[in-house]
């Protein structure tokens, strides 16, 4: 059984001081995909994941304290590689992607559209780009991916959906460049298993005690190819895991 979590954790750093190497002691998963680490390779003391037999693979961005991607895994590798091979994608750390020899592992952090949509034709542009990424990967061998892939699929997916329609992560482009996602043969794991099923979120505000009264959003995914489902033994979200406005997501995976 394959133990796989992905966690957006806001800053590496930061959530360093904040419980985060204990967390991953008790949990112990074979891969964990973090995403806006916010550091370089450098900047972070990993001794104590490499005591637990963990091993590092890196994408940050070129601009520092931004972004940027990081997987920790105890299962062997075949390669680890950064990006998706087109340059004017690649200079803001946001994939990793690990083979594991029966699958494919892709770490991503999804560009934020930003406020008044403005990043909004980069961001489909991101998608597109992204998404013929994983199926050239596919046409190898099986594709795992995860992690922010900033926006709610379906209006079950946050609290809030009339008043967030216009919103970054709510778009209706957003939306419909995700839909093209699952319809090119990618399932929404946790969906696939909860469906119909409201208040699970992933994402949640500073403001207004959002977390509190769990007024949020599920943006942070484990999407599989079809021929993994069959493997695919659990999926879960983690509210109670602190340290981040993102809490970790998980697959567990008999393959």
């Amino acid at each position: 059984m394959f133990k796989l979590f992905s966690w957006n954790v806001n800053g590496f750093r930061a959530v360093m001081g904040k419980g985060f190497a204990e967390w991953v002691a008790q949990t112990m998963p074979d891969v964990l995909c973090l995403q806006e680490v916010k550091a370089m390779s450098e900047q972070v003391d990993l001794a104590w994941a490499e005591e637990l037999g963990y091993s590092a693979h890196w994408n940050s961005a070129d601009k520092k304290g931004y972004s940027g991607t990081c997987t920790l895994t105890k299962i062997p590798t075949v390669s680890a590689t950064a990006g998706i091979g087109i340059a004017e994608h690649d200079t803001e750390g946001r994939v990793v992607t690990t083979d594991h020899g029966a699958f494919y592992l892709v770490n991503v952090y999804t560009p934020n559209s930003q406020a008044a949509l403005k990043r909004l034709p980069y961001r489909l542009e991101w998608d597109a780009a992204f998404l013929a990424y994983l199926k050239k990967l596919e046409a190898e061998k099986p594709v795992i991916f995860c992690g922010d892939l900033n926006v709610a699929h379906e209006e079950i997916d946050l609290r809030n959906p009339k008043t967030n329609k216009k919103n970054p992560g709510f778009s209706p482009e957003e939306r419909a460049s995700f839909t093209t996602l699952l319809d090119a043969g990618f399932i929404d794991s946790f969906r696939h298993q909860h469906p119909g099923e409201p208040d699970h979120y992933s994402w949640w505000s500073y403001r207004a005690n959002a977390r509190a009264n769990n007024v949020g959003w599920r943006i942070d995914y484990f999407g599989v190819s079809k021929s993994l489902l069959p493997a695919v033994q659990e999926t879960a979200i983690h509210p109670d895991v602190l340290g981040s406005d993102h809490c970790p997501v998980s697959l567990f995976l008999d393959i």
